[in-house]
This record gives structure tokens, C-alpha cells and sequence, in this order.
């Protein structure tokens, strides 16, 4: 008996060892997993050819944090009808509003085939944690767009960027009133308007993003360029941060960025959308007000006798402004792990990620950045967007003139969001700033 059971155990433990290993060295895939393991390996063409025969008469629904998913479908469908003109596709696209997008994915998730066919979405943090490790989300990485990074889907690790926006400090302009330094923008009796961060969670990322050493020290480095007047007004502030800056074990210059996000939080005008702040400020009747928001919202300013993109300044521009000029965030494009039409899925996101005319939906405004380099300089070509305030009709409007991912990246100080950093600092960071948020009835 003893000998038998010894003999059991053995056999529990080895098909224990067995399935444990097999789970760990190779999980099995989804049948969506699978399609883009070859999708990665096909040209777009390739991938279109998959599309029309997978939903060629089909009906499928978009999902995004952005609506231009809506704009850039017929384009996606007349570029496979050069290739088999009989081809039809018919479409919807939602745009959840107040972070919504997540619990609709996560609902969706539970049904076996999915009503999502592709999906754009922001706040990296989020989608880590919600969509990605639960596997609701798969990523693919079109081979033309992983050539023109010079890498391969294998070899990249992240999310597929579609484009980064920035979001920038601008400020009305018609009084005498100016800002230029960062600190100007949470002095004593200062109120930005600025989108609330429980109404869009990207802005609660640029505040974490803020405690990480590169940025807290733009941060400390515009502190000390502030006149002495200035610094007095807010030594305070930062001091009594120190403590708390060592305890959730941020460098040296973690209690800048606490500052700066304490007098912000405790200050900004909270309101509910970008484009209301935009029309706010470009209004004569702003004087001296300021904003963080939406760099591409001028691009919709009817001018009028009051109304005009040359009544606002963008900070980051002028001469002698010291440090961070605004965040940036991306818009990720994903597949459903249960996405029902997969290879469309890839097709379309190879399409808007590779091809100008599937980029234009987003490209054809200044603030949206691409990811492919190779698209990103072919769009410049097209739209010429760091001289179009120059030439547009009724300017010049020197705001509209975008100085360009590279230079908002490095001069204009542009904070940008890292999911990982985003989600280590959650917990300590992320938890002080909703007691901030409370105690200021945001």
C-alpha cells in the first residue's frame, strides 16, 4: 500500500509539473490572438485581402475615446474597394463619454463573440490594469509600421500608439498680463481651466507623471528661475512637502512636483470638456485667463469681431518661458480578444497607422502626433502644419503654427505619460491627490 501510494503521488506531481509547465511556458491562444500572430508577418495589402473575405456585406461597430474612427472608416472601405471594387462594409462608431469606455469593454468581454471589431482608447494606466492584463484587449503591431521603427512585432513591447496629443498651456492675451514660467500658472489667486481629472483620468496621469525625475525636474529648475518675490510665495508650499516626498520615496525633487500639484488641484477651475475652455479663451472678454487643454481645439474658432485665435497666447512659445509647457498622452488601438472580425480589425488599424490618407481623420489638425516616422513626416508634407497659422485665411494666427513632436518633446518641456510610472505610483501619489481633490470639493 505504502509503495502505491509513493507511485500515485509520483504521477499526481509529474502531471501536476506537466500542465504547470505547459501553462507557464506557451498559454494557448485565442482564435483573435492567432490571427494577429499572422497578421503581424502581412503587408497591408495581404491584410485587406483577409479583411474583404472576412467581412465583405458585414456590419461592424467601432469603439473610441476619439470620433474620428467614424471619418477614417469610409476611407479604410474605398481603400479596399481599389482592391475588390464589389466590397461594402457598413459601420457605427461610439464615443463613450465620462471614462465609460472601460466598463463597456469589460461588459462586452463576457460575450463570446464581441460587438467591438477594433477600439481606440486612452489612459495607459487604466488600460494596463483593466483591459490588458484581463486579456480583454489584444495588441497588434502592423509589420510596415514596425519596419518604419526599425523593429519587429516580436521585439517591441507596449501598446500600439496610434498618435500622441498634447494638451497645452495657452492664456488670453488682449490685457497686459503674461506667463511665463510654469509657477506663474499656481501662483496665489491664479483659477486655469482645466477639464476635471474624474471627468478625463489622462489629467490625473499628467499629475502622477509630474513626480518622476525627469519632470519634477523641470519642475525644480523653473522654481529657481522664479524671482524672489515669487519663490517666497510658494517655499512655503514646497517645504512643507518635503516629508511627504521622501515617504512615498520620490528623488530630491519630489516635493516640487507635490507643490506644483497641491497649488493646482486646489486651484484649477474645473470644467467638463476641452472645447468650452477653448471658446472661453479666445473670447475678448477672457482677459488675463489661462487654460490647460487641447492644443488641436483652435483649429474649430469661428473668427469674429470678439473671437479670434490671435486673442490667445501659447505659453510654451514665448520667448523666455521656463519649464514644462503642457502633457501628452496617446490614443492606443486595440483588437478584442473577442473581436469578431479580426482580420478587418488589423487591416484597419495597419491602415490608419501606415497610410496618410488613413491618418488624416487625426493628422489633418495641429497637437496630434504620429507614431510612425515615416507617416508622421509625410503628414507634415501635406498639412505643413508648423506654417499654417502663417498661411490660414484671416491670419496670420502665430498659435496655430505647431512646432512638432520633436520640439514640443524636448524645448517645450511636453510631460509625457508612461503607463508603468503611471500604475507604480497609483497606490502612494494617486491616493494623496484624491484627498486633495476631496478636500478641495473637486
Amino acid at each position: 500500500m505504502k509503495k502505491l501510494f509513493v507511485v500515485l503521488m509520483v504521477l499526481v506531481l509529474a502531471t501536476s509539473f506537466v500542465f504547470a509547465g505547459g501553462a507557464g511556458e506557451s498559454a494557448k491562444k485565442s482564435s483573435v490572438q492567432e490571427v494577429i500572430e499572422q497578421a503581424e508577418k502581412m503587408t497591408f495589402e495581404e491584410l485587406a485581402k483577409k479583411a474583404i473575405e472576412e467581412s465583405n456585406g458585414q456590419k461592424v461597430y467601432g469603439l473610441g475615446n476619439s470620433s474620428r474612427g467614424k471619418k477614417a472608416l469610409p476611407l479604410f472601405i474605398e481603400a479596399l474597394q481599389k482592391i475588390d471594387p464589389s466590397y461594402t462594409l457598413e459601420f457605427e462608431w461610439q464615443q463613450p463619454k465620462n471614462n465609460k469606455i472601460f466598463d463597456q469593454l469589460s461588459a462586452d468581454s463576457l460575450k463570446e463573440s464581441g460587438t467591438f471589431f477594433a477600439v481606440l482608447i486612452q489612459d495607459g494606466n487604466q488600460i494596463e490594469s483593466k483591459m490588458v492584463q484581463t486579456g480583454i484587449l489584444d495588441t497588434f503591431i502592423p509589420l510596415e509600421w514596425a519596419q518604419a521603427n526599425n523593429t519587429t512585432a516580436d521585439k517591441y513591447t507596449g501598446y500600439l500608439p496610434l498618435q500622441t496629443l498634447n494638451k497645452v498651456f495657452e492664456y488670453n492675451c488682449v490685457g497686459s498680463k503674461t506667463y511665463d514660467n510654469c509657477w506663474d500658472f499656481v501662483m496665489p489667486g491664479e483659477h486655469g481651466l482645466f477639464m476635471d481629472i474624474d471627468s478625463e483620468v489622462v489629467g490625473k496621469n499628467f499629475l502622477y507623471m509630474l513626480t518622476a525625475p525627469k519632470y519634477s525636474k523641470y519642475l525644480a529648475d523653473a522654481f529657481a528661475a522664479l524671482s524672489a518675490s515669487e519663490k517666497a510665495a510658494l517655499q512655503p508650499t514646497v517645504d512643507d512637502l518635503a516629508d511627504e516626498a521622501k515617504d512615498f520615496g520620490l528623488d530630491a525633487n519630489g516635493k516640487y512636483a507635490l507643490a506644483w500639484i497641491k497649488l493646482w488641484v486646489e486651484s484649477y477651475n474645473a470644467q467638463t470638456d476641452d472645447g468650452p475652455i477653448c471658446n472661453i479663451l479666445v473670447d475678448a472678454s477672457a482677459k488675463d485667463q489661462f487654460g490647460l487643454l487641447v492644443y488641436s481645439k483652435l483649429r474649430s474658432v469661428q473668427e469674429s469681431a470678439t473671437v479670434s485665435r490671435n486673442n490667445i497666447k501659447v505659453a510654451a512659445y514665448q520667448d523666455g518661458y521656463k519649464g514644462i509647457g503642457g502633457y501628452g498622452y496617446c490614443h492606443y488601438m486595440f483588437v478584442p480578444d473577442n473581436s469578431a472580425y479580426p482580420w478587418t480589425a488589423c487591416a484597419f488599424i495597419a491602415y490608419i497607422t501606415e497610410f496618410v490618407d488613413g491618418f488624416e481623420a487625426w493628422g489633418k489638425d495641429i497637437g496630434g502626433y504620429s507614431s510612425n516616422p515615416v507617416l508622421a513626416a509625410e503628414n507634415e508634407a501635406k498639412f505643413q502644419h508648423a506654417t499654417g497659422g502663417d498661411t490660414a485665411e484671416g491670419g496670420p494666427f502665430p498659435a496655430l503654427n505647431d512646432r512638432g513632436y520633436d520640439w514640443w518633446t524636448t524645448e517645450g518641456q511636453l510631460v509625457l505619460e508612461d503607463p508603468e510610472y503611471c500604475a507604480s505610483v497609483a497606490f502612494t501619489v494617486g491616493s494623496w491627490i484624491e484627498t486633495l481633490t476631496k478636500w478641495s470639493g473637486k
